[in-house]
C-alpha cells in the first residue's frame, strides 16, 4: 500500500469545546510546520477509533490526535484490530486540548499548540509499551481495549466518573482537584484482591490500585513517578486502606511524586495484573470511566510508535 503523510483526528468537544474552537489555529500551526494532512472530526464516542483505523488502512503513516486523554485512548485503540497492529510502521502524535492532559506530561509534549506542532515535526519516533485490559463495561458486558497511560481501580475511577459528569470550565487542575476532594469525602475503600505476574500481592480494603505505563493522572498527579513507557513493565501503585485524613494529608505530595515513602502505599512492577472484587470498584482508563472490576491487564512491549 502506498505511504501517505498525516491524518488528523479531532474531538471538537474536548476541553469543553476548546478543540473545535481552536482547530483553525491548530491547522494553521501544522501547515506552518510544513505538515501535509487530511482531517476528520468525531461526533460521538468511538468515532476516533474508527476514523484512525480507516486512515491506517488507507495508508497514512502518522495519525495526529487532537483532543484530551480520552481521545488519545480512542486513537490508540484504532491502531489495533482483532489483536493485531493495523499498520506496523505508522506512528501517533499528540496535540492536547483536554482537561487533564496527563499523557503529554509524561511524554514531554508542550501544551501550547504552536509548540506542540513544532515538537511533532522535530521529535523522533520511538516505540512504547501499551496495556491491554479486559473488564466489565458499564452495561455489565465483558469488554477489552487498549490503554497507553494509566489504568486504575477504586478512588480514581470514582473521581474520573465524577469529573466527567460535571463542568470542566475551571480547567483541568481545578476540575480534577475538586473532583478528587469531593470523592475523598464520599468514597469508601473497597475489598480487592490484586495479583501481579501470578502472585497475590494484596488482599483487603484498598483505596485505589494504579497500573501505570505513564507517570501522571488526575490532571497532574505524579502517581507513578518512576514509570517509563518503554521499559517493558507496568509501575503498580496500591494505596492500601488509607483513611480520609491520610488521603487529604498525602494529596499535595502526590502532585509532586513524593508519596512513595508512605508505609500504606505498595509499589512494585510487573507485566500481568488481575484485580477482583465483590464490590465492583470503578475503572479509570486514560481519564475515562468505561467500566469496573474484575479486570485482567497485560503489557504489550513496544507495541506502538509515537512521536515524542
Amino acid at each position: 500500500m502506498q505511504s501517505k503523510e498525516a491524518a488528523v483526528v479531532i474531538n471538537p468537544a474536548s476541553g469543553g469545546g476548546l478543540a473545535g474552537k481552536r482547530w483553525p489555529k491548530i491547522a494553521a500551526a501544522l501547515e506552518q510546520e510544513g505538515i501535509k494532512f487530511v482531517h476528520s472530526f468525531t461526533e460521538k464516542e468511538g468515532d476516533a477509533t474508527e476514523l484512525t483505523r480507516q486512515y491506517l488502512q488507507d495508508g497514512y503513516d502518522l495519525i495526529i490526535s487532537v483532543g484530551g486523554d480520552g481521545t488519545n485512548n480512542e486513537v490508540v485503540n484504532g491502531f489495533f484490530y482483532e489483536g493485531r497492529s493495523v499498520r506496523e510502521n505508522a506512528a501517533i502524535g499528540f496535540i492536547s486540548t483536554g482537561t487533564g492532559s496527563d499523557l503529554i506530561r509524561t511524554l514531554g509534549i508542550p501544551k501550547d499548540y504552536n509548540a506542540a506542532a513544532a515538537h511533532l515535526l522535530k521529535s523522533p519516533t520511538r516505540d512504547v509499551d501499551v496495556g491491554k485490559i479486559a473488564y466489565t463495561n458499564n452495561q455489565g458486558v465483558p469488554e477489552s481495549r487498549y490503554f497507553i497511560n494509566i489504568a486504575g481501580l477504586g478512588l480514581d475511577g470514582d473521581t474520573v466518573g465524577r469529573v466527567n459528569r460535571t463542568s470542566k470550565a475551571l480547567g483541568g487542575f481545578v476540575s480534577f482537584l475538586w473532583g478528587t476532594v469531593l470523592s475523598l469525602l464520599l468514597y469508601r475503600n473497597k475489598k480487592m484482591t490484586v495479583t501481579v505476574d501470578g502472585k497475590m500481592v494484596c488482599e483487603g480494603n484498598i483505596t485505589t490500585a494504579i497500573i501505570g505505563n505513564g507517570c501522571y493522572f488526575g490532571g497532574g498527579m505524579n502517581i507513578a513517578p518512576e514509570a517509563r513507557m518503554d521499559d517493558g513493565l507496568f509501575d503498580i501503585v496500591i494505596l492500601e486502606g488509607l483513611s480520609k485524613i491520610d488521603l487529604l494529608l498525602n494529596l499535595p505530595g502526590v502532585y509532586k511524586g513524593k508519596h512513595m515513602g508512605n508505609p500504606k502505599i505498595i509499589f512494585l512492577r510487573g507485566k500481568n495484573i488481575t484485580v477482583t472484587s465483590p464490590e465492583e470498584p470503578l475503572l479509570n482508563l486514560d481519564g475515562e470511566q468505561p467500566g469496573r472490576a474484575p479486570v485482567e491487564i497485560e503489557l504489550l512491549t513496544r507495541a506502538i510508535k509515537i512521536k515524542s
